[in-house]
């Protein structure tokens, strides 16, 4: 019997504001993951935003969704977490892209591993303002009322809220911040629970690969906007933290 193929793992590209360099080379890596791997799991902010409207779908990813449909076509399943930035998704992702969509975190098998998969935004301790933002925006009212917006009057005001593109080079101290409590997280969560062997998050844009216990994991997979980070897992493997920068 041949060997299964590697499941492949990344988040935070945040397509339509992370830096030129990194979205081509995250839409290499996407190539490069549909032949060598069984899966895809894109775990949060894919795009810097992404709004399913009325009348259309937020601009400018024609070329990513391409790529998607034709690795789901070719018969490599996709998984889309939906983050702080790409949570709205819905219909037209799972439809027409054929992605699966997930608005929380979940628990499954992952290449043999049990896992605890979670974008990881509204996690852990702290993110006291987000939480109460989230609420509101991702209420079914301001759902509803964002909707009827014509589709390029609201991706302007997604892009006069979003900061991504003002923090490509640079680190901010409510990122290490959250990088620390997402950690805190993620071992209290294994210690206190011998069902999982993995906590798998992004949001923090640190890739970071921590063994709480023998054989059992944090990972974060950190981002396309400051590195070019992503995680390989191998069925009776320990999980791999790699960097595309640093392939053969």
């Amino acid at each position: 019997m041949p060997e299964s193929k590697p499941v492949y793992i990344a988040s935070d590209a945040h397509l339509g504001a992370s830096p030129p360099g990194h979205r081509q080379a995250f839409l290499r890596w996407l190539v490069h993951a549909a032949g060598a791997g069984s899966e895809i799991i894109l775990n949060g902010d894919l795009f810097d935003f992404w709004f399913e409207y009325r009348w259309g779908i937020t601009r400018g990813h024609d070329k990513v969704l391409s790529i998607l449909r034709d690795i789901v076509e070719s018969g490599v399943p996709v998984t889309l977490v939906g983050g702080n930035h790409d949570w709205w998704g819905g219909r037209y992702l799972r439809d027409t892209v054929g992605v699966e969509f997930l608005k929380r975190p979940v628990r499954r098998r992952i290449a043999g591993h049990r896992t605890f998969l979670a974008h990881g935004d509204g996690l852990g301790s702290g993110d006291h303002s987000y939480r109460i933002m989230s609420r509101v925006l991702r209420s079914p009212v301001t759902q509803f009322a964002f909707e009827l917006l014509p589709v390029g009057l609201g991706d302007r005001i997604a892009g006069g809220v979003s900061n991504t593109e003002d923090r490509w080079d640079e680190w901010g101290e409510g990122q290490h911040a959250r990088s620390a409590a997402l950690e805190s997280f993620a071992v209290e969560l294994l210690e206190g629970d011998p069902e999982l062997d993995l906590v798998l998050l992004g949001h923090t844009h640190l890739p970071m690969l921590r063994e709480v216990e023998s054989g059992r994991w944090y990972v974060n997979s950190g981002d396309w906007v400051f590195h070019q980070s992503y995680v390989v897992l191998e069925e009776g493997e320990a999980p791999r933290l790699l960097d595309w920068r640093d392939r053969p």
